[in-house]
């Protein structure tokens, strides 16, 4: 699972435009129950020195965040990345086009209030445009902000019918600092978590010209998946060579010749760290078979320098803890002579054995004499009709290529292997509207990048994301040569 949601505990809309009569501004309007949040600048309406501003606030409620870190569910600072994502609301008015929207931090408390009413600005409650709570004024009308690099973010709207998504991880990072988050070397501080507030820049708000008017959706929306959200976006993709173990070889580049083996400490069907070890490091050393292949003997195989060795021809190689119960290491192998290896997780200094993996089979890199055309067909093994909305839900790919013939020995007398794709991306849409509730993360953050082990490629995906009562399906694009290629298969299931 490497998306996690965080929907908004507050919004607002404030606003100093002038209400019907040109006369009076609407300052004191409160619309904090409003399904729609509104931002804009007018220039000259009411005479030819007169500017209007709307502006939206929206905070979250970062001590679900901070509970998370500390359990584990999203990974520590620097690991992981959080997106401001506000979804625009189309109406009918105009909509202005080719101008940017700052999200900055609140610096002081503010109220929602009950207001509603966007048109007259009659609503008078809580916050508005001059207050921030009952009784209690802004230091500037319009509201206070943060304005430093780590607590002010931007992004440019063309058409203006653009969604916002915003990287703000560096204010989230100091919302949720404390000693469940002790600072490190990737921290930015902490400040108090008082949400953002969203408006157009300096120079857009004192143009001698209008943007009216650029809506989004507030937390009160009826539609689920467009209500304001921080998304947390990691890569928690696993990649255990023991089904796909190669022989270190001068046709690929060196790190690709870097094999990772993992170790799953599971008591009770939980993963725990290892006693002794915790967050810690192993060493762990590699061993021929016997001659039926089932245990390790021998003496430890020299191993060369890459990944956790440090020295040629190290009998033992360092593992790393990943998450709670993972442990990990890498390694080159080139003893061309052994094709079965076991991996015997140890100590070192205390010569106490944790750990012997199963028998790893070593493969070879062939390069070929034509350009192949790699197609695959795709299935979902474990796939369930229905799951429930408190579910994490792990999803099982096998996948083969397209052009496997067996024969009728071949039927009979094999298991037919899946085939390992290295990287492999999911994307779930809703089916009968087609939204996409989680896109392929092929980009920097890799969120949606599957993992793999000796049965194949799997994903997990926390099922409380998505609304109840809908069926919705998943869709792979697998990069082959180096180009994204979409899987034709469609795989469906419904959330009760």
């Amino acid at each position: 699972m490497a998306i996690k949601k965080y929907y908004a505990t507050k919004d607002n809309t404030i606003t100093n435009a002038f209400k019907a009569n040109l006369d009076t501004r609407g300052v004191s309007g409160n619309m904090g129950q409003s399904d729609v949040m509104e931002i804009f600048s007018i220039y000259a309406q009411a005479n030819t020195s007169s500017s209007e501003f709307s502006r939206l606030l929206v905070q979250f409620n970062t001590d679900t965040i901070s509970t998370d870190r500390t359990a584990g569910t999203i990974p520590a600072s620097g690991s992981v990345s959080f997106y401001l994502r506000l979804y625009d609301a189309e109406h009918v008015q105009t909509t202005p086009k080719n101008f940017t929207l700052v999200a900055s931090a609140v610096s002081r408390s503010w109220d929602e209030g009950n207001g509603l009413d966007m048109e007259e600005y009659s609503d008078i409650d809580a916050s508005n445009w001059l207050s921030a709570s009952d009784g209690i004024l802004w230091t500037a009308g319009g509201g206070d902000y943060w304005d430093d690099l780590s607590s002010s973010f931007s992004q440019s709207f063309d058409t203006g019918f653009e969604n916002l998504e915003v990287d703000i991880s560096p204010l989230v990072e100091q919302w949720i600092s404390s000693s469940a988050n002790s600072l490190t070397a990737v921290d930015m501080g902490q400040r108090t978590n008082y949400g953002v507030g969203v408006f157009l820049t300096s120079s857009n708000e004192d143009a001698s010209s209008s943007y009216y008017t650029k809506k989004f959706f507030a937390r009160g929306s009826q539609y689920y998946f467009k209500r304001p959200v921080i998304e947390a976006r990691w890569d928690s993709s696993k990649k255990d060579n023991r089904g796909s173990f190669y022989l270190s070889s001068s046709l690929i580049p060196a790190s690709d010749n870097l094999m990772k083996l993992y170790l799953y400490n599971i008591s009770r069907g939980q993963l725990k760290d290892i006693p002794g070890v915790g967050t810690g490091g192993l060493l762990v050393s590699v061993y021929s078979g016997t001659l039926a292949n089932t245990a390790p003997t021998g003496s430890k195989i020299g191993l060369s320098v890459g990944g956790g060795t440090v020295t040629t021809l190290d009998i033992n190689t360092t593992a790393s803890h990943v998450e709670t119960g993972i442990y990990s290491c890498s390694f080159a192998y080139t003893s061309s002579a052994i094709t079965t290896i076991f991996d015997v997780w140890h100590s070192g200094s205390t010569s106490t054995e944790y750990h012997t993996g199963t028998a790893v089979d070593v493969n070879t890199f062939d390069s070929e004499d034509y350009n192949f055309d790699q197609r695959y067909i795709s299935k979902i093994t474990n796939l369930r009709p229905n799951y429930s909305i408190n579910e994490n839900a792990r999803f099982r790919l096998f996948a083969r290529k397209k052009d496997w013939s067996p024969n009728n020995y071949t039927v009979a007398s094999q298991n037919i292997d899946t085939s390992i794709i290295d990287n492999v991306y999911y994307k779930i849409v809703r089916a009968n509207d087609n939204w996409i509730v989680a896109d392929y993360g092929t980009g920097s953050t890799n969120h949606t990048r599957l993992s793999y082990d000796v049965s194949g490629s799997y994903f997990d995906f926390d099922m409380g994301m998505l609304e109840a009562g809908f069926t919705y399906q998943i869709k792979f694009t697998y990069l082959i040569n180096g180009s994204y290629v979409e899987q034709p298969e469609n795989f469906r299931f419904r959330i009760v």
